[in-house]
């Protein structure tokens, strides 16, 4: 293969080494980074990333829109290699359309989000912000504390990150149940995972974490109809998708008190803006869309990533990673 560019565009990726530059060099890739740092953070518009996309064949991407036009436009492009496992900000079928492979890294950082999604939970349970924020303040809070042992831990989605999330749960003895269309059985037996629908799920956690992909069916999932059915003082996480939750219904039912908090990594609108009324309210956790992102997950996504740009190069299939594995028979790195 003659000598190609990967265009590598997480921000935390800027001008790091790593196995995952090691590797697209080996394959004869050349490495480039954007000239405007907020491509990553979508702050670009089609004109902008096709110019920053203009002789890449590849990206590791992060969480920038590729829309049908760019993909349309951006003729020397073969792979869109996501850093992660979402890839609702990408247009598949245009992707699938001018054979484009759109790859994730589905092996690389479930256990990082399960980590942080339980951060949160701990963060609420035992009122660290609260405590952190009156004691700075000068005081000294007295106030109890809610324990998680003994607890409902509700986990929408049994996938990778959500399995993560039930062992994490059952470790610090809480009930776990949940809620997945497809369940691994076996998983489900080993960790004594009580199965049920969803407004049984709503209705028996005490602390709910969403786990599902951001698609047409689970947008706006959580809305002030599902909320109404959310056991009282109970608790929502987020370190899924933004989209999955109606963040104006959500508020209401913090400030009525029928939810008691929420923890959320995750926003309708990202970079999420400073006025957003989430940010006023003393019973919500926040981070900024990091939950996935730990030194090693960082790393080993990455390294994911640059693995299937790689393999894709020579022709080989990189299983389970291709979103649109319809592509597998007609694959050739060489436009024909």
């Amino acid at each position: 293969m003659s000598s190609s560019v990967v265009l590598i565009t997480p921000e935390t990726l800027r001008d790091q080494p790593g196995p995952h530059v090691d590797l697209l060099r080996e394959a004869g890739f050349e490495i480039r980074y954007p000239k405007n740092r907020l491509l990553a953070r979508g702050g670009c518009d089609v004109q902008e990333t096709l110019g920053e996309l203009r002789g890449c064949s590849a990206v590791i991407a992060s969480s920038e829109p590729y829309l049908a036009e760019t993909i349309a436009a951006a003729d020397s492009l073969r792979v869109i290699a996501r850093c992660g496992v979402g890839y609702d900000r990408v247009d598949v079928a245009a992707a699938s359309e001018h054979r484009v492979a759109v790859t994730i890294t589905p092996t690389a950082n479930h256990e990082a989000v399960a980590e942080h999604a339980l951060a949160l939970i701990l963060a609420i349970a035992k009122s660290v912000g609260v405590g952190d924020r009156q004691l700075r303040a000068g005081g000294w809070p007295r106030f109890i504390t809610r324990p998680l042992r003994g607890s409902t831990l509700g986990i929408l989605g049994l996938g990778r990150i959500g399995r993560s999330m039930a062992v994490r749960g059952a470790a610090l003895s809480m009930r776990v149940i949940a809620c997945e269309q497809f369940p691994d059985e076996s998983f489900v037996a080993q960790h004594h995972i009580e199965l049920v629908d969803q407004d049984e799920l709503l209705a028996q956690s005490d602390y709910l974490s969403l786990h599902c992909p951001l698609n047409d069916e689970t947008r706006g999932l959580i809305n002030r109809q599902t909320l109404a059915k959310m056991k009282p003082e109970s608790v929502l996480i987020n370190t899924a998708r933004g989209g999955l939750v109606v963040e104006a219904d959500l508020i209401e039912a913090l400030n009525t008190g029928s939810l008691f908090a929420a923890g959320l990594d995750v926003f309708e609108q990202e970079p999420a803006s400073a006025d957003n009324p989430l940010f006023k309210l003393d019973n919500v956790v926040v981070t900024p869309h990091l939950a996935g992102a730990d030194s090693t997950s960082l790393r080993d996504m990455a390294t994911e990533a640059a693995e299937c740009i790689a393999r894709l190069s020579r022709d080989e299939w990189p299983e389970g990673a291709v979103v649109n594995d319809t592509l597998r028979e007609r694959w050739q790195w060489q436009r024909g």
